[in-house]
């Protein structure tokens, strides 16, 4: 990954030591897009060794940080299942940083679209501050705070968590906006994708971010089971004969997932409905509503099997894979407004 980053802002990939109007350009350009992509997938399995890390409860592994015991390669972590599921989530992070470097010094040389070279830095910054979250999640694990009955770190924790879906969303734009769909123009010429559409998807993707929100605090809570039945309890009951926080957690987890299924099949409804829609939009649409059934099938597992590290874990990762495709369809509605307010330089 280090080697690849270097070849990124080699002089053989930017012929021209300061970036003028005449090397950028905005047109399609296959090696900076499947680059952009690469970011996003290299995203998705920090996502998946953070989501099982978590799981397994190894988040804690190493009381140190941003060595590991002191070491980039620290004694026996490869034999380690929490040792080795800690490092490896430290190392993907490292090579996500690396990634974004060469991503946002490629779009600097060579983009003409200022919005996008400026989002770019942002996906930089946003990387370097979720790195010392996650730093401060085990720098402040033993400090109490009485208040919530939790740690520091768990706090920070819960944060780290939940701010991971927006590095992956920011990191999704940038790919859309490098791909051949997107500078060609995906829409037909003179139609709009209505206003109800792009209401429905903002929307959807609020209801997201809260949805994630909350799972990051009852994972962290540990209140995945505060509720051990779905979807009904053994006496055919709906709601839960006792409360507390832990329960009201998950119960409102389980509540927003129903909001949820609602809205994005709304959504879709809207996309496929719509005369304007392109097969690329229809298809987004499909996936969108493909990930949030099995996401939904993925939850009622996770009870059944008692918080299973790999079926939780999964359930983690297609929750945010539902978030980036509904983000990516969102965005993809509000192309022409993207584009329209740019202002090279």
């Amino acid at each position: 990954m280090i080697a690849i980053s270097a070849a990124v802002v080699s002089d053989s990939a930017f012929p021209m030591a300061n970036p003028t109007s005449t090397c950028r350009t905005a047109t399609y350009k296959p090696e900076l897009f499947l680059f952009s992509f690469a970011v996003v997938v290299v995203t998705g399995f920090l996502l998946f060794a953070g989501g099982f890390t978590t799981s397994i409860g190894a988040g804690m592994a190493f009381l140190d940080w941003p060595l590991s015991n002191g070491s980039i390669n620290p004694h026996g972590w490869m034999q380690n299942i929490a040792m080795r599921s800690e490092h490896s989530h430290r190392l993907l992070g490292a090579t996500t940083g690396l990634l974004s470097i060469g991503l946002a010094f490629w779009l600097w040389r060579r983009e003409a679209r200022a919005w996008l070279r400026k989002l770019a830095w942002i996906a930089l910054g946003m990387v370097v501050f979720q790195g010392v979250l996650g730093g401060l999640r085990v720098l402040l694990d033993r400090l109490q705070v009485e208040m919530v009955d939790t740690t520091a770190g768990r706090l920070f924790a819960m944060v780290h968590a939940t701010f991971a879906q927006a590095v992956l969303c920011v990191f999704v734009a940038i790919a859309a906006a490098c791909s051949r769909s997107w500078i060609n123009g995906h829409g037909k010429p003179g139609v709009e994708p209505p206003v109800s559409a792009r209401r429905w998807a903002v929307t959807a993707v609020v209801l997201l971010f809260v949805q994630l929100m909350i799972a990051a605090v009852m994972r962290h809570s540990n209140a995945g089971l505060a509720i051990p039945w779905f979807p009904t309890s053994p006496t055919g009951a709906l709601l839960p004969a006792e409360w507390d926080f832990r329960v009201a957690l998950n119960f409102a987890h389980r509540s927003m997932a129903l909001v949820l299924f609602v809205a994005l099949v709304g959504l879709a409804l809207k996309v496929w409905m719509h005369s304007g829609s392109t097969t690329l939009l229809r298809r987004i649409a499909g996936w969108m509503i493909g990930l949030v059934s099995l996401q939904i099938m993925l939850g009622a597992a996770v009870i059944s099997s008692q918080r299973h590290p790999d079926v939780t874990t999964w359930h983690v990762v297609i929750g945010a894979a539902t978030l980036a495709t509904t983000w990516l369809l969102t965005f993809f509605l509000f192309r022409d407004r993207v584009e329209a307010g740019d202002a090279t330089a």
